[in-house]
């Protein structure tokens, strides 16, 4: 039997202006896997996951999670957005990550991961510390709970913002290029907590440029160019025996 999908967009459509950023894009993610997204800068990829998190509209389609529609419901044939506090709750399901770490530099680490949970009154202080402490330890940083952001290394913030995103124990991870911004010798440390998270079933969207994680740990790949999924398969078929030549073109230049 395939696996749920947990999330399903359908035809989305995104504009900025008059720039069609996505044209008609449709993505099942079934549950437990890892759907990495390739493709140029400007293909769209960020904006998907963006809009995924609504914090970005659409302007057509739907994208649905356990078959509720996120942001919007149906109301006399016509689409319309859901009131804010409804939003924020179904954002709290989805953990993001982005290129730079957003950590805010005034709060230790352990308070920049328990500050959402805390004021989302998630069980509690003293529940929402405990879980922080032991994804610390998970990540990696068990001894670095008092200290501030700016005595981390960027590799160090990258995971401190993966446990910040963990700690509202999410159904879905999205990561939006995690490593881009880190120097290469610490991009090692943040793909392996990502495999940890893999290999633990979470349910994770990843745009990234690191082929070699593409091609371990992902379930899927799909390839994006101009707003438009051109292709999308494994990764032994997307990396061993692309089909479209903008695909073959790309890899050619990130391998």
């Amino acid at each position: 039997m395939a696996p749920t999908a947990l999330l399903d967009i359908s035809a989305v459509h995104k504009f900025y202006a008059n720039h069609h950023v996505l044209k008609g894009v449709s993505l099942e993610v079934p549950e437990g896997t890892v759907a990495c997204l390739l493709g140029p800068s400007g293909s769209g990829k960020s904006t998907l996951l963006r809009c995924i998190n609504h914090l970005e509209s659409i302007d057509a389609g739907r994208i649905t999670m356990n078959g509720t529609t996120l942001a919007y419901e149906e109301r006399g044939g016509k689409m319309h957005q859901r009131p804010r506090a409804t939003v924020d709750r179904q954002r709290q399901d989805i953990g993001m990550v982005f290129q730079h770490f957003n950590l805010f530099p005034h709060y230790t680490v352990l308070q920049n991961i328990t500050l959402a949970p805390t004021l989302l009154k998630k069980g509690g202080k003293a529940k929402a510390t405990a879980r922080a402490l032991d994804l610390l330890d998970k990540v990696g940083l068990a001894d670095k709970a008092k200290a501030y952001p700016s005595s981390l290394s960027g590799g160090q913030q990258q995971r401190v913002a993966i446990a910040r995103a963990l700690a509202m124990e999410p159904k879905m991870m999205l990561f939006d290029e995690p490593t881009s911004a880190l120097d290469p010798e610490l991009v090692g440390e943040v793909l392996r907590v990502m495999k940890d998270l893999a290999a633990g079933g979470m349910t994770m969207i990843v745009v990234t440029h690191e082929m070699s994680f593409a091609r371990e740990v992902a379930d899927s790949v799909t390839v994006m160019d101009a707003g438009t999924i051109i292709e999308s398969g494994t990764p032994g078929q997307i990396f061993e025996a692309p089909q479209h030549e903008r695909t073959k073109e790309f890899l050619r230049h990130v391998r």
